[in-house]
Order: structure tokens, then C-alpha cells, then sequence
């Protein structure tokens, strides 16, 4: 290539980058605002209306958006809202047709500006703007500038308002404004508050505040609270103080119905007996019980309740009472389970109602013997009964006012109830207040009566008195020689004490002592009257026996 060809393409590159050089600043500039001009003015009511005329740097873009947030969160779990009504938009008296979209936290208005050659004129009406300060003072607070895409050459505003009040501006990114390049006014010589900012980035704020004396300025704020768990749950003075004194007092309440309804009378220090053993002779005692005072009595009044173990014991003693024999039958197999048969068996000895339906249940008829193996389906259907019964046999005796069980289920019944008001009253007032500690207590009262349930049924003076004589018999039945009682009775006294101190304590001892009785190798199938063994049982075998017995009729007698 010639030197004129090119000095020719290096004209036609400078051109074009001259060109380039002209026209991507006016295209950069069309996207900028060069100024935004406010004339607000503040109501008596609180009201703010705004007026912004807008000038766009190389002319106006196709189209304009500013969005403006409605809704402010604070730091103490609140949030103010704020309401935009009256939006117009117009360029040289022209409307423009401005398209509002009102959003859960924002308004975003859209303006056409196709062929807009004059500024644009946004106008619109702030309600909410008007809020609440100290010393009976309103702060009308607005971010004039937000919500634009574009950055701002110069932004300036004047608003005018009813009195004179102090002035504050805050201008740059929304999470960290500092001072806005000039603001000024609200005095005697200048009343009007100006705001001067210049160079703002695109998305960020002018934050104008003005404070006027409430009886010039109206609050006319929209603050809502936000439900969040801290505040729910405050622990601030009054929330806390209320749900401390109620816990205390609930507390307080908790411990005098317990004292009060759940304690034993309390009576004299001299225990009522229930049985005990009386020396018939030099080194010989009897085992005696009291006004009949059965163990499944005796072990409903130690604990209030009736066991399992409290019905096994009455069964045993129904055998040793001569109303029916227990059978230990013979293994079908080397890895078969034991089993047992009942059968009744005619006695003189009065029943109780419990007692007869017990019988009734495990020896329905006279002579036929029955399997424990086959008594669950007929047995565990009158169980509750025997219960039943048993629990007003303690109320007939004195031992308590009211049924036990009756009583647990009431203070258990009211606690339970007491429990899902208590939860339906803390979410009520977790969701609407800030009192959500008071429920937590209300809750934690309501488990304290559930838990104290069990602990409510209270013997009367006579039952206290029964319970001291019970604990005098288990000292007995623990420490009293095995070997003092009297001559030709010691089967039938062994017999008469295993039913109670399976209830109290202590047949470990006596049952060995049956066992140690037997000192020959012949064969004890038959000795005792209310308990068979199968071909070849010894009495030092009834230890193993007695206990797997009552473990497999308790299971049975209370299988579900």
C-alpha cells in the first residue's frame, strides 16, 4: 500500500473513532437524570404531597421507572407503611399516562416518554409519612429519590409546611446514607427546608426529615408489629415481670392444693395394726391379722393404687384360704412353660366383692379346673372390675374419703384440659401479643397439676393410722425369725404370711423357710393344702415355683 492509500484508511479510523467518541456519550447521557427537582409541602394532617420535575441529560429515555418502598422494618420488630395515592405524571402539561402497581412493600410507577421533549412533572400524595417522636414532636421522614436505575447529576428539594421545624438529610446507598451535600432551613429567616445533593449512583436515596411540634403536624403513621419469636417471647419488664409473678403464684397455688387436698390426715403417733405376731408360747408366735384386712387391701393403701401384684396376692390368699387350689401341672416337654389349674373349691370363708369376682373369673365352676393359660380372654375382661371393687372396699373401710383412682383422674383430667387451654391461650398470645412467656407458664402450671395427680388421693385419719400399722407388719415380716412359729401350724402359718409379704416385703425369706422345712427326699406333691405340685415336687422347689407363678399370672391376669 502507497503512502496515499494509507494516510487515506488512517483518516477513515479516526473518523470513526471520533464518531463512536460522540455518540456513546449521548447515549450514556439519554440513561442519565440530570436533575431532579422537588417541591414538596407538608399538611396539618401529616399528609406530604410531592411534586419531582425531572430533566434527562441528551433527551428522555423511552420510558421511566421509579419504585418506592411502602414499607419500613425497624429494629424492635416493627414495620410503618406508607401509601401512595394521586400519582400523575405529565411533560408541558401533557399527561403522560403514568401506570401504578401497588406491590406488598413497594409502588412502582411506569411512565411512556416516547417523543417527551420537555421535563418530566411526577406528582403523587404520601400518606404515612407523618410519624411520632419525642417530646410531642412529628417527624415527617420521606426518601424523595429511591427506586431509580439511573444516577442522578443534582438532586434539589424545598418543602414548605405549617411552622418551622428542624431539618435533617441523609443521602447515598439505603443501608448506609451519610450527609446529604447541603440541607438547611427551618428557621425564623429561612423557614422552608432545601435539600442539595449532588452525584448520586443509580439505586441509591435522599432521605429528607423534618420535625414540627405535633400541634402544627399531625401523626398520621401506619406502623404495624411484626411477629417474630423474640417478640412473641419479650422478655422485657412487663411481659417477664407478669409471667414471673404468675409462675410464683401458680407455683404457691400448686403447693397448697397438694398440702391441703393430696396430704394424709395426720393423726396420733400410735399405729393401727394390721396384723401382726403375738406370742402364744416360749419362743413361739402367731400370725394374726386384724378386722380381716386382706394384702390386696393392705397393698392398695401403701401405694393408693391397685397392682398387679395386689390382685396376684388376693388370688394367693384365696388359695390359702381353702377357696381354691392352685395345681402346678406337669411339663409336657424339657423346653415346654410351666402351667398351672385352678380349681374351686367349697369354703365358709366369707368373700368380699372383689374377691368373688376374682374367684369367679379364674374358677368359674365348682370342681372344673381351668388353665392359666386359658384365662386371659376371660379374666382380663373383669380385671377394671375387680379394681372397681377393691378401690371401694378402701373407701368402705375409712381409708380414704374418695375413691383413689377417682381422685387421680379428676386432678389428672383438669390438668390435661388445663394443658390444651394452656397451649391455645399461648399461641394466641405468641401470634397477637408479646406476652408468649405468660403461656409458657400457664403450660408449665398445667403439667404441675398433671404431675401432682398421682400424688392427690389422701387417706383420712383412719387410713394414715392403717399405713403406720402396715409399715410396723413390713418391719415385722423383714425381721421377725421364721422359726418361732408355733408347733403343727407351720404350713398354714407360712402359707398365711406369703400373701402379705408378697404385697409389703420379705416372702423371699418365708418362702424359704417352706423350703428348709422339707427335710426328707420323699415327694411333697401334696402337702400343702392350697398349693400341687406335679409326680416328684419337693417343698424345697415352692421358692422357684411361687415366683414363676406369679410372674406368668400377672402377665396373664393383665394382658391387653
Amino acid at each position: 500500500m502507497g503512502r496515499t492509500g494509507f494516510r487515506r484508511l488512517w483518516a477513515i479510523v479516526v473518523t470513526a473513532l471520533a464518531l463512536v467518541a460522540c455518540v456513546a456519550p449521548a447515549a450514556r447521557a439519554a440513561d442519565q437524570v440530570d436533575t431532579y427537582t422537588v417541591v414538596a409541602n407538608v399538611g396539618a394532617d401529616g399528609t406530604l404531597q410531592v411534586t419531582a420535575t425531572v430533566a434527562f441529560a441528551g433527551g428522555a429515555p423511552a420510558s421511566f421507572r421509579q419504585v418506592f418502598d411502602t414499607v419500613t422494618r425497624t429494629v424492635n420488630n416493627q414495620e410503618y407503611r406508607f401509601t401512595l395515592t394521586d400519582v400523575k405524571a405529565a411533560s408541558g402539561g401533557t399527561d403522560l399516562g403514568a401506570k401504578v402497581t401497588t406491590g406488598a412493600s413497594s409502588t412502582t410507577v411506569d411512565v411512556p416518554l416516547n417523543g417527551v421533549t420537555t421535563p418530566l412533572e411526577l406528582s403523587y400524595v404520601v400518606h404515612g409519612a407523618a410519624l411520632a417522636t419525642a417530646d410531642d414532636t412529628t417527624t415527617v421522614a420521606w426518601a424523595f429519590v429511591q427506586g431509580l436505575t439511573a444516577p442522578v447529576s443534582t438532586f434539589d428539594a424545598v418543602v414548605t409546611g405549617p411552622g418551622v421545624g428542624s431539618v435533617d438529610c441523609e443521602a447515598g446507598d439505603p443501608a448506609s446514607p451519610g450527609p446529604c451535600t447541603f440541607y438547611g432551613g427551618g428557621t425564623s429567616d429561612n423557614p422552608n427546608p432545601v435539600f442539595h445533593q449532588e452525584a448520586l449512583g443509580a439505586g441509591q436515596v435522599v432521605v429528607g426529615s423534618i420535625r414540627y411540634k405535633t400541634t402544627a403536624v399531625a401523626v398520621n403513621q401506619d406502623v404495624r408489629d411484626v411477629w417474630s419469636l423474640d417478640r412473641a417471647f419479650s422478655a422485657a419488664p412487663l411481659p417477664l415481670g407478669i409471667a414471673a409473678a404468675l409462675l410464683l403464684l401458680g407455683g404457691l397455688a400448686l403447693w397448697a392444693a397438694h398440702r391441703r387436698i393430696g396430704r394424709d390426715a395426720v393423726v396420733g403417733t400410735e399405729p393401727t395394726l394390721v396384723a401382726a405376731f403375738h406370742p402364744v408360747g416360749a419362743g413361739e408366735s402367731e400370725f394374726r391379722v386384724v378386722d380381716h384386712i386382706r394384702p390386696g387391701e393392705a397393698g392398695t393403701l401403701a401405694d393408693e393404687r391397685v397392682d398387679p401384684i395386689d390382685v396376684t396376692a388376693t388370688l394367693l390368699d384365696l388359695a390359702v384360704r381353702g377357696h381354691v387350689r392352685i395345681t402346678e401341672l406337669p411339663r409336657e416337654s424339657a423346653h415346654a412353660p410351666t402351667d398351672w389349674s385352678f380349681a374351686r373349691r367349697e369354703s365358709n370363708d366369707k368373700l368380699l366383692a372383689y374377691e368373688r369376682t376374682l374367684l369367679d373369673a379364674v374358677a368359674p365352676l365348682q370342681g372344673e379346673a381351668v388353665r392359666v393359660s386359658n384365662l386371659a380372654g376371660s379374666v382380663s375382661a373383669v380385671i377394671g372390675q375387680v379394681q372397681s371393687e377393691l378401690y371401694d372396699e378402701v373407701v368402705e373401710r375409712g381409708w380414704f374419703a374418695g375413691r383413689p383412682d377417682q381422685t387421680r383422674n379428676r386432678w389428672s383430667r383438669l390438668g390435661w384440659i388445663g394443658l390444651a387451654i394452656a397451649v391455645v391461650v399461648t399461641l394466641l398470645l405468641a401470634a397477637f401479643t408479646t406476652f408468649g412467656l405468660t403461656g409458657l407458664v400457664l403450660i408449665a402450671l398445667a403439667l404441675g397439676v398433671v404431675a401432682i395427680a398421682a400424688e392427690m388421693p389422701a387417706r383420712t385419719a383412719k387410713g394414715t393410722g392403717a399405713l403406720r400399722g402396715l409399715d410396723v407388719l413390713r418391719g415385722s415380716l423383714l425381721t421377725e425369725p421364721v422359726d418361732t412359729l408355733p408347733t403343727g401350724k407351720g404350713y398354714a402359718q407360712l402359707s398365711s404370711i406369703l400373701p402379705y409379704a408378697i404385697v409389703l416385703g420379705g416372702k423371699e425369706r418365708w418362702l424359704q423357710a417352706v423350703a428348709d422345712a422339707d427335710d426328707d427326699e420323699t415327694s411333697d406333691a401334696e402337702d400343702l393344702d392350697w398349693y400341687h405340685g406335679p409326680d416328684g415336687w419337693h417343698l424345697a422347689d415352692l421358692p422357684a415355683s411361687l415366683a414363676n407363678f406369679v410372674t406368668t399370672v400377672q402377665g396373664t391376669l393383665f394382658s391387653r
